[in-house]
């Protein structure tokens, strides 16, 4: 019953990394744009979520709200005043501007609240638990946390499958200057691509910074964990990075049950053992 337990506290791990991952997976699918910054993003939304709860001294989900509108603007603005030159430079371009404003992120951040972890404090639901038996356990948040990731994923494909623009990003996404020459404006689609990503990268943040602690250089890590999981799942494919999640969960958690501190190592090993033997991930969408 121990393992049956770990292997539901990877899937709910894995649902976290799949909400985080989500925003990632829609920009390379619209864009293929190689975001090095994602990870502080994420950071970012949870140290602005901190800052609210600090000046109104409220639950930080009260703040996901907020966090959400100001990550949407942010992102926007960000496509639209830098990325979309740098995609037109190149790709390389594009990369090495999403890695200056991580630096950049990361440097504001520590100047802001210095390098000491913080942490949101969302009252009684982290620790609250169901208790199965005497060995199987289900955090209350960890569940609220998938079902979150769920419910994100399938408004995303709704989003995308049943409305205007989400038809242009996928029409962008298939063959970019055959939408351009039916009328789509391809900067702005990329600004709103970017503003829903981040959009939904509040959500990661906020919740990932009531799970665990973090400090402004927490970023890399968690971008790590994101692209392991849309590369599990296949790039470009939304149901398979909740898959590509749920896999590197279960692995650092079976892991971490094998022998303490080696969850994270554990979840590499077997990225890389998918990456050998697949390549293309679990789900990867058909390209001609």
């Amino acid at each position: 019953m121990i393992w049956v337990n770990d292997i539901i506290q990877g899937i709910l791990l894995g649902g976290l990394y799949a909400l985080f991952a989500a925003g990632l997976s829609l920009v390379f699918g619209v864009m293929r744009l190689v975001n090095l910054a994602h990870g502080d993003f994420g950071v970012m939304a949870a140290y602005i979520s901190l800052a609210i709860v600090g000046s109104l001294h409220v639950n930080p989900f009260y703040t996901i709200l907020m966090v959400m509108v100001v990550m949407a603007i942010f992102g926007y603005a960000v496509q639209r005043g830098l990325l979309n030159f740098a995609m037109d430079a190149g790709p390389l371009q594009a990369i090495l501007a999403t890695f200056g404003i991580a630096i950049i992120i990361q440097n504001v951040l520590l100047e802001r609240f210095t390098a000491n972890s913080k942490g949101l404090d969302a009252g009684a639901i982290e620790t609250a638990v169901i208790k199965l038996s005497n060995q199987v356990v289900i955090g209350w948040f960890p569940l609220v946390t998938a079902i979150v990731s769920v419910i994100v994923l399938l408004g995303l494909q709704f989003f995308l499958g049943r409305t205007r623009m989400g038809r242009a990003f996928r029409a962008t996404a298939d063959n970019q200057r055959a939408a351009q020459l039916m009328g789509i404006d391809n900067r702005h689609l990329y600004g709103m691509a970017m503003a829903f990503a981040l959009t939904i990268v509040a959500i990661g943040g906020v919740f990932i910074g009531i799970r665990t602690t973090f400090n402004p250089s927490a970023g890399p890590m968690r971008l790590i964990f994101a692209y392991e999981a849309v590369i599990i799942g296949g790039l470009g494919s939304l149901w398979g990075t909740l898959v590509g999640g749920i896999i590197l969960g279960v692995a650092q958690v079976l892991g971490d049950h094998a022998q303490q501190g080696w969850g994270i190592l554990v979840g590499h090993l077997v990225f890389l053992a998918l990456l050998a033997f697949r390549p293309q991930g679990l789900f990867a969408k058909q390209v001609q």
